[in-house]
């Protein structure tokens, strides 16, 4: 089985970001909502008989093996036994290093697609916990819908919260996201919330995801200029906020018509794009689609 169609490597946003205590292996327990976009990555299967796994497609800066694509093809045939290989082609649109979470999400496709074409059989809870291996963001796109996430990420529970329109900005600045959680400025004592405090479904949910914020904004503002000048900008027409650990910086409003006339207002120099906020990913609904013509 081969597939010569493109998949959707959908990108997702932050709507809020806290990080509510320290745990015992290093790592933080976060709470967060994430909410797929409809701009994002491609990637393209052929299967192989071998069991090689050959990327078709070089990232500059990325080795093979340090590469998640092929991290995640190599998971799954250890998890499911499978002797099949791929000959994987990807397409990325997603800015790298901005928070997108275009690594994860073309991990989690990788992921779904092969054990589609390998016929593996592997439930989406297996698929989420291989993908919690390879990264805390992984899980939410194996699953495909918008949630409410705790501990590192992978603790998820549906939302619905309304899907805008986003303006969101790319600037030309690199975070580690490794130095940022060692910062010892960060804020890592926030107040616990419920699901039920969101108030997702109602009119004061934007309130309530503006109020929370993003703890890492602050910091990422002062240790760079770029960035608090788009938030600064963006403020101009609408809420900004951070995604992830940033660097891309986005705003919420009620038409694509006006999202686009702001980005057509900012500076030239400047990467921005729009995109329509999911609660669905496309490639759960790509598959689906896929599955019903073959069976």
């Amino acid at each position: 089985m081969s597939s010569y169609q493109f998949w959707p490597a959908p990108g997702k946003l932050n709507l809020f970001l806290q990080i509510t205590g320290r745990r015992d292996d290093g790592y933080h327990n976060l709470q967060t909502v994430f909410q797929f976009i409809d701009k994002g990555d491609r990637l393209r299967f052929a299967v192989r008989d071998d069991g090689r796994l050959v990327r078709k497609t070089d990232h500059e800066g990325v080795k093979p093996e340090d590469d998640l694509v092929i991290k995640a093809a190599t998971a799954l045939q250890k998890a499911s036994g499978s002797d099949r290989g791929a000959d994987i082609y990807l397409q990325k649109i997603l800015p790298m290093g901005g928070g997108l979470g275009g690594g994860s999400s073309d991990a989690a496709t990788t992921l779904v697609v092969l054990n589609h074409l390998w016929q593996c059989g592997l439930s989406e809870d297996q698929l989420a916990e291989i993908g919690l291996g390879l990264g805390a963001d992984v899980p939410v796109f194996v699953r495909g819908y918008a949630a409410f996430a705790e501990g590192v990420g992978e603790q998820l529970q549906p939302v619905e919260p309304q899907q805008p329109w986003y303006l969101i900005v790319k600037p030309e600045v690199h975070i580690s996201t490794a130095e940022i959680f060692a910062n010892s400025q960060l804020t890592r004592d926030s107040s616990t919330i419920k699901i039920c405090d969101l108030q997702i479904g109602t009119a004061e949910e934007a309130d309530v995801m503006e109020k929370l914020g993003n703890v890492f904004q602050p910091l990422v503002a002062q240790q760079h200029p770029e960035i608090a000048s788009v938030i600064a900008t963006l403020s101009k027409y609408a809420k900004a906020r951070l995604t992830g650990t940033g660097a891309c910086v986005f705003a919420a409003f009620a038409t694509q018509d006006e999202a686009l006339q702001v980005m057509q207002q900012l500076p030239d120099d400047w990467s921005a794009f729009v995109a329509k906020g999911l609660n669905r990913s496309p490639l759960q609904a790509k598959l689906a689609s896929v599955s019903e013509t073959t069976e």
